[in-house]
């Protein structure tokens, strides 16, 4: 994501600069026919269909069989069009989370051009990790899932769910899903975008798989793990970009990471257990929650395993990726105290430098060896004034 400047001419209406600059405004624009919609008699049913959820029941409630009814709710076509209009709103919510937080703090901080989008990144996924953290964690406590763990694999309705819960997987649904048109909207590099998709697309698929499959209060859980790492991840990736320093202290998190990778390992294990051993079903629907089958267990304890993997994997490589960054900016200044200690190696750099120019030249074109040879020594001559030899030439020269 790319730090966004703002030319003085204004571009084409339209163009290609235009809809960067203001995809938010025209995103905002779409979003307000489908309000305006419920205003009139005639859009107001094809308006309410993207605004609010659907596909409601009715199930008479457990204290009060006889008079109270309670309204849970399953998935169906509809969800569709409601994840696109939340959609629209997660890409507003973001543009003005880059414009206003983001943007700014880049400007006093004056981050080079490559950690500004690094930069961006980790702040806007901060920023939704912490949302989802706290509002993941009070649905667990409203719905007793902390209180009564036997509810990740026994629900009293196992084919519907509440209010809170449907609505926070279509919210999470509609924000990976924006991450799409953000990559274009937010100029991401060619290189960056296959790792990008890779990422949306494994929350996707899980998210999608534990809301189609009834499996809302573990994946419920399996998310607020995943993400209370993930949010820990990226304030320390935060941290680091103001300053360097810290990159020793938030190491540590690393152990957080594997511990929390372990546990959700062993809780999905349990979990997709207990509710999937049960007996099995020869004939599974997946509309009616019935999902009690050697195939299911074997794709979600599959699945899981394999995410669990795939993000540890990809820690790793960018751990090993900072520890090059630290062993090269700390050879830099040792290698330039070595090369002023002395005069003594000088000359017989030199003597190396002009010998090896006279060798490789020979298996030349002999015609242009002399004019060649001299102006090889004349460049060997100013890295012995300059000390501007690399400690690898040093090191080939040796062999």
């Amino acid at each position: 994501m790319a730090f966004r400047k703002k030319s003085p001419r204004n571009p084409p209406v339209l163009s290609h600069e235009f809809i960067l600059q203001n995809h938010a405004d025209l995103v905002a624009c779409v979003g307000m026919f489908f309000v305006l919609g419920l205003m009139f008699e005639g859009a107001a049913e094809a308006s309410i269909v993207f605004i609010t959820l659907q596909h409601s029941v009715t199930f008479p409630a457990a204290e009060e069989p006889a008079t109270d009814l309670k309204v849970l709710y399953h998935y169906g076509i509809k969800d569709l069009a409601t994840v696109f209009f939340y959609m629209l709103v997660a890409i507003i919510i973001h543009a003005t989370l880059q414009e206003y937080v983001l943007d700014k703090i880049n400007r006093r901080m004056q981050f080079p051009k490559a950690k500004q989008s690094r930069f961006n990144e980790s702040g806007q996924l901060s920023a939704f990790y912490l949302v989802s953290c706290i509002w993941g964690t009070f649905i667990l406590i409203s719905e007793n899932c902390l209180s009564d763990p036997t509810l990740l694999w026994e629900a009293h309705y196992h084919n519907v769910m509440t209010f809170q819960m449907k609505f926070f997987y279509i919210s999470q649904l509609a924000y990976w899903f924006h991450a799409f048109p953000e990559l274009y909207f937010q100029r991401t590099k060619k290189q960056d975008i296959p790792r990008q998709l890779v990422y949306i697309g494994l929350h996707l698929f899980h998210i999608a798989g534990a809301y189609l499959l009834y499996l809302n209060h573990l994946g419920l859980v399996l998310l607020m793990m995943h993400y209370f790492v993930e949010l820990l991840s990226h304030i320390c990736d935060l941290f680091y970009f103001s300053d360097e320093k810290y990159q020793k202290d938030i190491s540590l998190w690393a152990i957080v990471f594997i511990l929390g990778r372990l546990v959700t390992l062993i809780v999905s294990v349990l979990a997709v257990g207990f509710h999937l051993a049960g007996g099995q079903n020869r004939n599974p629907d997946a509309v009616t929650g019935n999902v009690n089958v050697l195939a299911a267990k074997i794709a979600v304890l599959s699945s899981s395993c394999t995410i669990q993997a795939y993000i540890t994997w990809n820690l790793f490589n960018v751990q090993l990726q900072r520890w090059m960054e630290e062993d090269a900016t700390l050879q830099a200044p040792s290698v330039k105290k070595k090369r002023t200690k002395g005069n003594s190696s000088f000359p017989i750099r030199g003597s190396l430098r002009i010998k090896l120019s006279v060798l490789v030249l020979q298996t030349k074109d002999r015609r242009a060896m002399p004019g060649k040879a001299f102006f090889s020594i004349l460049s060997a001559l100013r890295d012995i004034l300059t000390c501007s030899w690399s400690s690898e030439e040093w090191s080939k020269l040796k062999t």
